[in-house]
């Protein structure tokens, strides 16, 4: 591949997946920091396009609006040959895949492994990990130290932990003291209004950017594998992911801010860890994590005082 001028016009045609944006945007905020002309498409990002200071986001793209925007960059990069980039007819210039890094054998993040892509495959010598993610406004990092965010949702419902165990897990951290609250989109909302009689929050966010707002100025947050987590991690608030077994963790686990990861219990095969993952995993074990997860940031903010 060859190396990329300054000058150099690219196009990044993000994932309609909230965490695989906000892991490409990695790649746009160093294309963007060497000093080359990069526009990024995608419906999440242009929806949080005030926290994205300086950058080009414009909205996703559709098959016929990428045949008359495409052509004019020099590269065009994406996750995958898919979307609006699918259609073989379509006239691209060169295109780069960023789905060799998501295979790649490897202990590291993925964003890590896209800060490593920028620096090895886009020449890219100075690339870090951050997206450029930054809270516009008047908003107050963590200014709520006691809530905790709790995601009980996913992409897909393989990734989802039991209901009834992140109420009982709800439950149990708000008699230590805490204010758990339940975030989901408003077309699952219908479907989680029954931990209000538990007394648990469910707040109305509405939009994207709302919720953004509510988890940057949250203490914690606790969920599935989802984008939501990725995006807690994005705005460095501490974050405990729940996943199915632990090579998807390894690899996919939100790689911004101070986190852990918690994983079912064993069984001998990865598809039965994916099928029955959530049945293994105790809320003792989950609240376990939580609390290793709370000395972590304690610990380093005692290191920070040293």
């Amino acid at each position: 591949m060859r190396s990329l001028q300054p000058a150099a016009r690219v196009a990044v045609v993000l994932s309609p997946a909230l965490g695989d944006s906000l892991l490409m945007m990695i790649v746009v905020r160093n294309l963007h920091e060497s000093g080359v002309a990069v526009t990024a498409f995608g419906r999440n990002a242009v929806t949080l396009n005030g926290w994205f200071p300086d950058l080009d986001i414009q909205p996703e793209l559709t098959r016929d609006t990428a045949q008359a925007i495409l052509p004019r960059y020099e590269r065009v990069i994406a996750m995958r040959r898919d979307g609006p980039i699918a259609d073989p007819g379509l006239q691209l210039p060169e295109v780069v895949l960023l789905e060799v890094a998501c295979r790649a054998r490897s202990s590291k993040s993925m964003a890590e492994r896209l800060m490593q892509f920028s620096r090895d495959e886009l020449g890219l010598a100075q690339a870090g990990k951050s997206n450029g993610m930054s809270a516009p406004g008047a908003l107050e990092h963590r200014r709520h130290r006691n809530r905790i965010a709790i995601h009980p949702t996913a992409s897909t419902r393989d990734k989802c932990w039991l209901p009834s165990r992140f109420v009982r897990l709800a439950l149990r951290l708000r008699k230590l003291g805490f204010d758990p609250q339940f975030v989901v989109a408003p077309s699952e909302r219908d479907a989680w209004t029954f931990v209000q009689a538990h007394g648990i929050g469910l707040p109305q966010l509405g939009s994207l950017e709302n919720v953004a707002a509510w988890l940057y100025e949250s203490g914690w947050f606790i969920g599935n594998d989802s984008g939501i987590g990725h995006l807690a991690s994005c705005l460095q608030v501490p974050t405990l992911s729940l996943f199915m077994r632990r090579g998807l963790a390894r690899t996919w686990q939100p790689g911004w801010g101070a986190g852990r990861v918690v994983v079912g219990g064993y069984l001998p095969t990865a598809r039965l860890r994916e099928r029955y993952w959530k049945y293994t995993l105790s809320v003792t074990r989950v609240a376990r994590a939580f609390d290793q997860l709370r000395e972590q940031i304690q610990a380093q903010a005692r290191e920070a005082l040293a």
